[in-house]
């Protein structure tokens, strides 16, 4: 059962949140996040197979995720931010809840750009966990 009203050590309730393992996550509050995960995919792969709903696994242990009652919030917060992520039907657009949204390495420093810019809710979390995205090829924001 999740947890009401998880607060950070300044008091602050939180709408990003971090696991240990997958036993720790569905104690919390079971299936219902959105994940944004790092692509490890190699730089070179072709897009296709980067959005694939066959080539993403969910559930990564670096992964920070937004709880499904949490999620109006992030994307009033950071809507404006991913915005024109990119679909598993080669479409870009707001970001899809329910879906993979892809965003290539060469849209990391513009999102943290704007985050740091505009500090909504979190920054600080999202902005420190997509700074390490710099290593990877992009990241994902994957639906519930």
């Amino acid at each position: 059962m999740r947890q009401a009203g998880v607060r950070n050590k300044l008091g602050y309730i939180t709408m990003f949140h971090r696991f240990a393992d997958e036993n720790e996550r569905r104690l919390y509050g079971g299936s219902d996040f959105i994940e944004l995960q790092y692509c490890r995919l190699k730089e070179g792969t072709p897009v296709q197979t980067i959005v694939s709903v066959s080539t993403v696994v969910h559930w990564q242990d670096d992964s920070i995720y937004v709880h499904g009652e949490d999620l109006p919030v992030f994307l009033s917060n950071y809507g404006e931010i991913f915005a024109n992520g990119l679909y598993n039907n080669m479409t870009r657009g707001k970001i899809d809840p329910c879906g993979i949204n892809y965003y290539p390495p060469s849209e990391i420093s513009r999102i943290i750009g704007a985050v740091e810019k505009i500090r909504p809710a979190g920054y600080a979390t999202i902005s420190d966990w997509l700074k390490k995205a710099l290593l990877y090829n992009g990241v994902y924001i994957l639906g519930m």
